[in-house]
């Protein structure tokens, strides 16, 4: 699966826009992204735990010609360690249902486009207001 699909996916389980989503993945990425180059680690209870590991400078072998050493210099690098959510889902087969997920996304929506329509409501009451006292 890569991103676009990922986004499409997302998309459909959560009922909100691609460019909503993709939107969402990026700030994300960005954010985990920014955590690790300072030296923070991200837990995600239940998924895993993203950090950055330090790896010491080491003598390997030259893959084109076994017989000659090369240094290795010693470098970060990320990491992610699985969580046991993720663990047991990977080793069962089975991944818990996105059907909690439309559900908590659908009730969102509901209760937005509630809020959005009391403040439109609202806006008409008091510019009717407005225009009496004017006269």
């Amino acid at each position: 699966m890569n991103k676009a699909e990922l986004v499409d996916r997302v998309s459909e389980a959560t009922g909100q826009a691609k460019s909503e989503v993709d939107n969402s993945l990026r700030a994300i990425l960005g954010v985990i992204t920014e955590e690790l180059s300072k030296g923070n680690k991200i837990t995600l209870v239940g998924f895993g735990t993203f950090e950055r590991r330090n790896r010491k400078a080491r003598t390997g072998v030259n893959p084109q010609n076994p017989t000659q050493k090369i240094k290795i210099p010693a470098k970060k690098a990320p990491a992610f360690t699985a969580g046991s959510e993720l663990k047991s889902a990977v080793q069962t087969g089975k991944a818990p249902s996105l059907a909690g997920i439309k559900k908590i996304a659908a009730t969102k929506s509901a209760a937005k486009a509630k809020v959005k329509a009391a403040k439109s409501a609202g806006k008409k009451k008091a510019g009717g207001a407005k225009k009496k006292a004017k006269r």
